[in-house]
């Protein structure tokens, strides 16, 4: 019991350490909206030990799924999604594959998923496409403009997957539509999850159906998103 009430104070420590070390890089001046700011590079430093602690005390890796298969009302591929390149996509267009739905953020400590969601995307693109959606809904954590936020992508992490306008993805009047049906179950068959913070995902079966809401902890390289993505949930 000692050596365990040891370790959870050590673990603890460890957390209000990151928690620290991120207020101190949020509190930095970021020098260019295109190059990776001081701010940016220690939070990326820091992203393993961030998603470790948020696993340990189970903060914001929530993985949900219907417990009974629903379709929805209405489908998924009646949507088009503008992208930041000035093209646009209909979703009718990826009928057949998983289709990966992320609200991200340039300047969150959750912003190295960028990384690991474009070695999903490498691994897989042949069965599935994975959509960007940038947002600044929560504490303002991407203020660039759609050429800032195309160029740190490319930049930075290499990516490559489609990157959607600058939008809002939380509920409200000016939330994107392509959100709305995926957070209101009486469209999307069963849940009403809007995203939680930066880079939750949301994953569409090969039928238009949405299969899982995955919070930001979970990483794109982990078991539960990997099952997701390969037909093997539950």
């Amino acid at each position: 019991m000692k050596m365990m009430s040891f370790t959870r104070s050590v673990i603890t420590l460890v957390a209000i350490g990151c928690i620290a070390l991120i207020a101190l890089a949020c509190s930095v001046t970021s020098k260019s909206s295109t190059s990776m700011s001081t701010r940016q590079s220690i939070l990326k430093s820091f992203y393993p030990a961030l998603t470790s602690v948020t696993r340990f005390f189970g903060v914001n890796n929530r993985v949900i799924t219907p417990e009974v298969p629903a379709a929805p009302s209405s489908s998924i591929y009646d949507f088009k999604v503008a992208l930041i390149n000035g093209d646009t996509i209909s979703l009718a267009d990826y009928k057949g594959k998983k289709i990966v739905v992320v609200n991200t953020a340039s300047d969150c400590g959750y912003t190295a998923q960028y990384e690991e969601l474009q070695q999903v995307y490498n691994s897989n693109k042949e069965t599935m496409v994975i959509i960007g959606f940038p947002a600044n809904d929560f504490k303002q954590q991407e203020k660039g403009n759609n050429e800032d936020i195309a160029s740190f992508c490319k930049k930075n992490y290499g990516v490559e997957f489609p990157i959607a306008n600058k939008t809002t993805v939380i509920k409200g009047n000016a939330q994107h539509p392509l959100f709305d049906w995926l957070s209101d179950p009486s469209k999307n068959g069963w849940n009403k999850e809007a995203p939680a913070w930066n880079f939750s995902k949301y994953v569409i079966g090969e039928d238009g159906n949405l299969l899982g809401y995955f919070d930001p902890g979970v990483s794109p390289l982990g078991k539960d998103f990997s099952n997701a993505i390969h037909n093997t949930m539950p």
